[in-house]
């Protein structure tokens, strides 16, 4: 057993820079749908064996397992039985072809993971074992397995193409529903599967923020300007502008669309006049204009126009930052009464596994909506400033 690798560590950042190099990314991201970054799964996996040549050869030998948190809890549950993943997760590890439905032999080989480690796959309503009876009295099945967002992407009940879901947490995930054939984007967002229930695939497009809620936890724990997040949200609205202070926290680079792990943090546009309460509203405005870069972006790859922006996640019950989001992404932007998404999701994916329901539907009524009323002038000209502040992140990393 080796200690778990978070999404976002960065250490393998060297060895994505050298495939994208020596030319792979177009075939890797032709098979996954993904980029070469430290983000994903595989890069870590061969970090990881690199560290004891014993690691590498047992791997090899097929006498060591991987797997992300859902495999580790059916392993755990089933007592060693069934070493398992579903299809949604299987995605996201750098090494499944997302059209042919199985691990790519091809990826294997050149990240350099043996496929001896790798789980058996299934849909995300199969049956992927059954718990040890000891643990709860009697063996239950468990159905019911998807990755983070797109369990919530479930959850919100974006069935059909087009729909689509943010998340607002530590980071902010945005996923659209692009129906049955696998999208290629040519805009930097990741192509994903969205789900996979009852024999049909769906699939989707995704942007990720690295910080979302990072930001302000940021604030407030390093910085020391806010005591708690809930402050930021009276701090913003104190203000008439943002007095031409822009964040960009690239604390771990950037995600998409930009896809660059060697950037980090800027703070521009201060002047005698800045003070704190112009970084705290600068932290809340970069959620926003990160998100409107990923609809600007699915907008080039195709994508249909969202008309409404389903949203999750501790910062939506910040009603600043949510107004904000709105205003600048020109889109109105709605809440639902019950905020965990992604468990809601995962419970309807058990849910049909077992036959207590007959189909996945659309969840309930919002319980907050925020409508645009931003002037186009006033849009632009703030988008303008977070754009020269990005340029200006990405120039420093070279």
């Amino acid at each position: 057993m080796h200690k778990a690798i978070v999404w976002q560590d960065r250490r393998t950042a060297e060895t994505c820079a050298a495939l994208r190099d020596a030319g792979h990314e177009k075939r890797v991201q032709a098979i996954t749908g993904l980029l070469l970054d430290p983000y994903f799964s595989a890069t870590k996996i061969a970090w990881i064996l690199d560290q004891d040549s014993v690691l590498r050869a047992r791997a090899e030998a097929g006498e060591l397992a991987f797997g992300t948190v859902e495999s580790y809890l059916v392993w755990r549950l089933s007592g060693g039985a069934a070493h398992v993943s579903d299809i949604t997760n299987a995605s996201r590890t750098l090494l499944f072809d997302i059209t042919r439905g199985a691990w790519s032999d091809e990826l294997c080989a050149l990240l350099r993971v043996p496929r001896a480690l790798l789980p058996e796959v299934k849909a995300c309503d199969a049956h992927f074992a059954s718990t040890e009876a000891s643990l709860f009295g009697r063996a239950l099945p468990i159905h019911g397995i998807a990755g983070d967002q797109q369990a919530a992407l479930v959850g919100h009940g974006c069935l059909n193409p087009g729909m689509a879901k943010a998340t607002f947490g530590t980071g902010c995930f945005l996923v659209m529903n692009m129906g049955a054939e696998a999208p290629r984007s040519k805009n930097r967002l990741l192509a994903t599967i969205g789900y996979e229930a009852q024999g049909a695939r769906a699939y989707a497009l995704e942007g990720s923020i690295f910080a979302a809620g990072a930001t302000i936890q940021w604030l407030r724990d390093g910085l020391k300007l806010i005591k708690s997040a809930a402050e930021s949200e009276a701090i913003a609205a104190s203000l008439p502008d943002n007095g031409g202070v822009y964040l960009v926290p690239a604390f771990a680079g950037l995600g998409a669309p930009q896809w660059k792990a060697e950037a980090r943090g800027l703070i521009s546009g201060l002047t005698r006049d800045s003070r704190l309460e112009h970084l705290v509203r600068a932290g809340l405005e970069a959620v926003a204009y990160q998100t409107a870069d990923l609809l600007d972006a699915l907008k080039a790859d195709g994508a249909p126009k969202i008309e409404r922006l389903l949203v999750d996640g501790g910062m939506t019950a910040n009603a600043w930052a949510m107004q904000y989001l709105a205003d600048i992404c020109d889109v109105e932007v709605a809440r639902p009464a019950f905020q965990e998404m992604t468990a809601l999701g995962a419970a309807k994916l058990a849910a049909l596994g077992l036959g207590l329901i007959p189909t996945l539907a659309a969840s309930g009524d919002s319980s907050r909506i925020w409508r645009p009323g931003m002037s186009p002038a006033a849009r632009a000209e703030a988008r303008g400033g977070w754009a020269r502040a990005v340029a200006g992140s990405l120039a420093a990393a070279g």
